[in-house]
């Protein structure tokens, strides 16, 4: 999915509507139109919010405020001088709705301007200087030990640096915890940077998914570990005890779309990452399998049923591609020679290709998947992963760490499912190219599929 964007070349003033487009879930369209507002100088707030169907986001002014005066009689002699009434804020236009069409989230924007002027520093909008609703409960503990203002404060910038509250503001939420009001409201600006205690607070919450009995596989999309809303789901099985380990859900074709345009969307800017920056990632990727590579070879045994000597051998195969994919960057440069004929200079350059997939087998759980999506994210493409659906595990945990090592959002994507994935895959013109590995037969089928679509095909 392309975003529609509009500029303006000859007002740089202008403040600009977000791009309208496509988003896997409400969280983050709110965070796209929250993060362009910020470049563009406003803050937009939630003004009205159905969870599941509609939200509607207006712009916050701030304390931005016009001044009123009376119409004054200049017959009358009862007024000897002019009077101010009180300031009240005005209402800006601008609004921006999302709605929830067909699985996805749709952006429109309604009103696109604004009666204001932009802000020239974000951290002036009185939303930088609120604080989350764990902060006023580490506030209320704090309080109730005895602490000071300025003692709280400093105890809440060691975890969040970025705090813009004065101990005034920590004063003021104490006196309305001692007025018994304990749920101070968390303010609904979309502040331009998260609180470091709400996110580790949040990140102690085990998800959905794992919390089920058996587990349920989940999908990965835009960087979310989501559960798939299918309603088939194939069984995997410990081979030595036939115990039900895990349900992999088939993922729909809504959530395939939304995976392809995740990784559609998280190309450009991947592209342009410093091919060192990709590096140190696939460096602190390869770190972390070293560090779990116990729980990846368990959990290649309670699936695939190969004997745990056996297993270490298939992620320490798939490892040595991961160490390779960490000197990619010399495998990078073109060549150039110059006058090659009278006045001919030829130059070769390698660019990446854009949204690549992989189709993997149910033999090597862990090596396959790490023959694949290593070198291609290393390259600067995006991915998207289709493990077997009899032993998926290892691939989730691979993303899983991946995703730890500082892979961005949208760069590696994972869905699940047999025939019918496998032809979106091959069907979809937004994928590039497939890497595939298994029989002869279905490599035979994918390849003259995809071949139709223009795709390149390994």
């Amino acid at each position: 999915m392309d975003l529609q964007i509009c500029t303006e070349l000859d007002d740089p003033l202008q403040m600009l509507p977000p791009p309208s487009g496509t988003f896997v879930d409400r969280d983050e369209l709110i965070q796209h139109v929250g993060d362009f507002a910020v470049s563009q100088g406003y803050v937009v707030t939630i003004k009205q919010s159905k969870r599941d169907r509609v939200v509607i986001l207006g712009c916050d002014r701030g304390g931005v405020y016009r001044n009123r005066q009376k119409h004054i009689d200049e017959s009358s002699s009862e007024h000897s001088r002019r009077k101010k009434t009180g300031s009240r804020l005005t209402n800006c236009p601008f609004e921006a709705v999302g709605k929830k069409d067909d699985g996805l989230w749709v952006l429109t924007i309604k009103n696109g301007t604004h009666n204001h002027e932009p802000l020239k520093d974000i951290s002036e909008h009185p939303s930088a200087r609120r604080f989350s609703e764990r902060e006023v409960l580490l506030i209320k503990e704090m309080t109730e030990s005895g602490l000071k203002p300025r003692q709280i404060l400093k105890r809440l910038r060691q975890s969040n640096p970025d705090l813009l509250s004065t101990p005034k503001h920590v004063y003021n939420v104490k006196a309305k915890l001692r007025q018994g009001n304990v749920a101070v409201r968390n303010f609904k600006s979309l502040s331009t940077q998260k609180s470091f205690v709400r996110n580790n607070y949040s990140a102690v919450t085990e998800p959905s998914w794992r919390q089920c009995n058996p587990q349920r596989v989940p999908n990965l999309i835009g960087g979310r570990f989501v559960d798939s809303q299918s309603f088939t789901s194939i069984d995997v099985l410990n081979p030595a005890t036939q115990q039900v380990v895990s349900q992999v859900p088939l993922t729909t074709n809504e959530e395939f779309k939304a995976a392809v345009f995740s990784a559609k969307r998280a190309f450009p800017l991947w592209r342009n990452t410093p091919i060192t920056t990709r590096q140190r990632i696939m460096f602190k990727f390869q770190e972390l399998i070293r560090r779990d590579i116990d729980k990846l070879a368990m959990c290649i045994t309670s699936e695939h049923g190969k004997a745990l000597k056996d297993a270490y051998g298939d992620v320490l195969r798939g490892l040595e591609v991961v160490e390779h994919a960490c000197g990619l960057a010399t495998l990078q440069m073109g060549e150039f020679v110059s006058n090659v004929t009278n006045g001919v200079d030829s130059y070769s350059i390698r660019e990446p290709l854009g949204v690549c997939a992989g189709i993997c087998p149910f033999d090597f759980p862990a090596m396959i998947p790490l023959w694949m999506f290593p070198i291609a994210v290393t390259c600067g493409n995006t991915f998207i992963l289709k493990p077997s659906e009899k032993d998926p595990g290892a691939s989730v945990m691979l993303a899983e760490l991946a995703t730890e090592a500082g892979l961005p959002n949208g760069v590696l994507n994972i869905v699940h499912g047999t025939d019918d994935i496998l032809n979106a895959i091959s069907d979809d013109d937004d994928i590039k190219a497939i890497s595939f590995v298994g029989p002869n037969a279905a490599g035979a089928y994918i390849y003259s599929r995809a071949l139709a679509t223009g795709k390149r095909i390994q």
